[in-house]
């Protein structure tokens, strides 16, 4: 606990540390994944100082799953299915991203600067 406060401290935010993970043809085939930390800046993600400073602001948390109840169009944007875990402004992030109907879409869209297109 107190590593952590000292951490942030010095830094003057919590930490983003991302592994994500992206699979084109859905899970069913091979996927690639790439790390990112902001604060400092680092990784293999491709554009990483570009999706740190896009992550920076975000007033809310980007990765919070649609909520439960939500009327979303039925149509379908494709197989491709994301998986992004670590912390995000010190807080543990584990979650899922498909495009399986207007919401995940929108939901995706919002964080696809992290989901290269080219594998």
């Amino acid at each position: 606990m107190v590593t952590a406060l000292v951490a942030l401290a010095l830094t003057g935010a919590p930490s983003t540390q991302l592994s994500v993970t992206v699979w084109p043809q859905g899970r069913t085939q091979p996927g690639r994944t790439w790390a990112l930390r902001c604060g400092p800046v680092s990784g293999t993600l491709p554009g990483r100082t570009a999706a740190c400073r896009r992550l920076a602001a975000f007033r809310d948390n980007p990765f919070l799953p649609v909520p439960s109840g939500s009327i979303c169009t039925q149509i379908y944007g494709g197989p491709r299915e994301a998986l992004v875990r670590g912390t995000f402004r010190g807080r543990r992030v584990w979650t899922a991203f498909r495009r399986r109907n207007g919401c995940e879409i929108a939901r995706w869209e919002r964080v696809a600067f992290l989901f290269p297109a080219r594998l």
